[in-house]
């Protein structure tokens, strides 16, 4: 338990919680670690949703299926990524996505309705616990926003520079890493990988921008 505890003092949901209130925590929720040995579906599009997890390790995405059998990638998941916490708070609707995790995950899960209710000690970390929970919620909408941002915009080059916008440094001029590789970049702009870069290549031969794998510099 130990060494988990420790990685959650630096997640999202647990800042500013110490490691004896989160072991404490972790037992009144009964929350409960799960390992994968495949690729896993842990959330089905259509279901209720009663627990949200944090990705201890590994990495996965959410997704939707449109009626022509073609798989939409919504999110990317990566480790330190709640999953769910926007579903949980909504537990009567069903869940317009899917999740899943690769193959040697490990997601931690707790029961939405034993994080807001609050046991007979009313522990002040409980209480941080759910304003943490009520941030992350917030911090997704932002999230979701700013990629619904980028799928809006009309071509291949203007989805690109809102995503790079959103992702670049405040000062002018500076360089930056992205989180995501191309695979990855191209799923979340929903893009054909081979656009993608053919795109950048025009882009940087165009003196919009110069990059080296992730890193990426705007240029005026």
């Amino acid at each position: 338990m130990k060494p988990m505890i420790e990685y959650l003092e630096g997640t999202r949901l647990f800042a500013g919680i110490s490691r004896e209130d989160t072991g404490r925590l972790l037992s009144c929720l009964n929350a409960y670690p799960v390992e994968y040995a495949h690729d896993t579906v842990i959330i089905e599009e259509g279901s209720q949703v009663r627990a949200f997890g944090i990705l201890l390790s590994g990495r996965g995405r959410s997704y939707k299926t449109d009626l022509d059998g073609n798989v939409l990638t919504v999110t990317l998941l990566n480790t330190g990524s709640e999953i769910g916490v926007i579903l949980a708070a909504s537990p009567n609707h069903p869940s317009p996505v899917s999740a899943a995790v690769e193959r040697g995950s490990a997601v931690l899960f707790i029961s939405y309705d034993s994080l807001m209710n609050s046991c007979a000690r009313n522990c002040a970390c409980h209480k941080r616990l759910i304003r943490n929970f009520t941030a992350s919620v917030a911090q997704k909408g932002l999230v979701l926003h700013e990629r619904l941002d980028c799928l809006l915009r009309p071509c291949a080059r203007d989805k690109i520079m809102a995503y790079l916008k959103n992702a670049s440094c405040p000062s002018a001029g500076g360089t930056f890493t992205v989180p995501l590789d191309r695979n990855a970049m191209a799923q979340y702009l929903n893009m054909d990988r081979s656009a993608l870069s053919r795109e950048l290549s025009k882009m940087k031969a165009d003196g919009i921008m110069d990059f080296h794998k992730s890193t990426f510099r705007l240029l005026d």
